[in-house]
């Protein structure tokens, strides 16, 4: 057989007429079992494969939907990208994935493909410079979006975390375990992620009359954080204790610590923040500031499924509170 399969093809196989091997294929129309098996063995045989754009010009539906996302890399944003695909496949979606990189220009053109090649809806973490112009694009497409993390406009739904909360929770919690010289270790542009996040951190050392504490940049990455806790700890060499931006940085200061003949949860007490798996199996394990991405994933596809189901319901905004889980990393100082 030369071309690929069609409808045609699979009617021509199955002795049947063309629309009702399509009758057959979207579960319509009343046919019998011993004509719908000969169609669906056929099909088979053919390995044919339904055209969902064809399809979705018919119905007016798309069920592809788009997730843009930054530092595909981090293992925290796969294990939500797993919670989103996990829900959406079993709703019948399928899911594409694309990383900004935090930069807006590729965000654009990343956005603009989506459109232009049609996509049912969008979860979108936005860049950080993103412009007034890119929201008012997925507005004139009434494209179906959930921003997730950074809410960086009221009309639209979004799924974030309570930064300053769980930031706050973590200092207080070193803070009561007797540490006094606390830095806050991670991140480097001023993110609202990372503002809100510093903000918490900052207002609980005030409140315990510590001062505006120690901010130590670092990409948000194992190696990057290992460098940059070697870095902190040789200029500021009083620090018993860092609250992390995140778990893959508080997993590289864990290994500086260790180069250094320091035992972190004993010399130098360390928090992370998500709760990636990786936390929980690390030497020592990882005391951090639990969100569940996973749990986070399926919020966000729940959320652009209920907007999806209906365009006109009022703006949905889900933040989720961190839960601390004590581990080895934090001890007295």
């Amino acid at each position: 057989m030369s071309g690929k399969p069609t409808l045609g093809t699979v009617a021509k196989e199955a002795g049947v007429s063309i629309p009702t091997v399509s009758q057959v294929l979207r579960g319509t129309g009343r046919i019998s079992e011993k004509t719908r098996d000969r169609v669906l063995k056929a099909a088979k045989t053919l390995h044919y494969v339904p055209d969902q754009k064809a399809a979705a010009m018919r119905s007016g539906e798309n069920r592809e939907i788009g997730f843009v996302i930054n530092q595909l890399s981090n293992p925290f944003n796969a294990e939500v990208i797993s919670g989103v695909v996990d829900l959406l496949e079993a709703e019948g979606y399928l899911v594409s994935i694309l990383d900004t990189r935090d930069d807006s220009d590729r965000q654009s053109r990343q956005l603009e493909a989506f459109i232009r090649h049609g996509r049912g809806g969008l979860i979108w973490v936005p860049a950080v410079e993103t412009p007034n112009e890119t929201f008012d694009l997925l507005a004139a497409h009434k494209l179906p979006t959930v921003t997730f993390l950074r809410n960086m406009r009221k009309d639209l739904d979004h799924v974030g975390i309570r930064n300053a909360e769980a930031t706050a929770t973590a200092t207080r919690h070193l803070l009561e375990l007797g540490h006094r010289k606390i830095a806050y270790l991670g991140g480097t542009d001023m993110t609202l992620v990372r503002r809100d996040r510093i903000a918490g951190y900052q207002k609980t050392l005030s409140e315990g009359g510590m001062g505006a504490g120690i901010i130590w940049d670092s990409e948000d990455n194992r190696l990057a954080g290992l460098e940059a806790m070697l870095s902190l700890h040789r200029t500021h060499p009083e620090v018993t204790a860092v609250v992390c931006n995140g778990d893959m940085v508080a997993l590289g200061a864990c290994l500086a610590l260790q180069r250094t003949g320091l035992v972190p949860g004993k010399d130098v007490s360390v928090t992370g923040f998500d709760n990636i798996q990786d936390a929980a199996v690390a030497t020592p394990p990882l005391t951090t500031m639990a969100v569940s991405p996973h749990k986070l994933g399926r919020k966000l596809a729940q959320v652009l499924l209920d907007r999806i189901r209906d365009p006109d319901a009022p703006i949905s905004v889900s933040e989720i509170s961190a839960e601390l889980i004590v581990r080895d990393t934090t001890g007295t100082p």
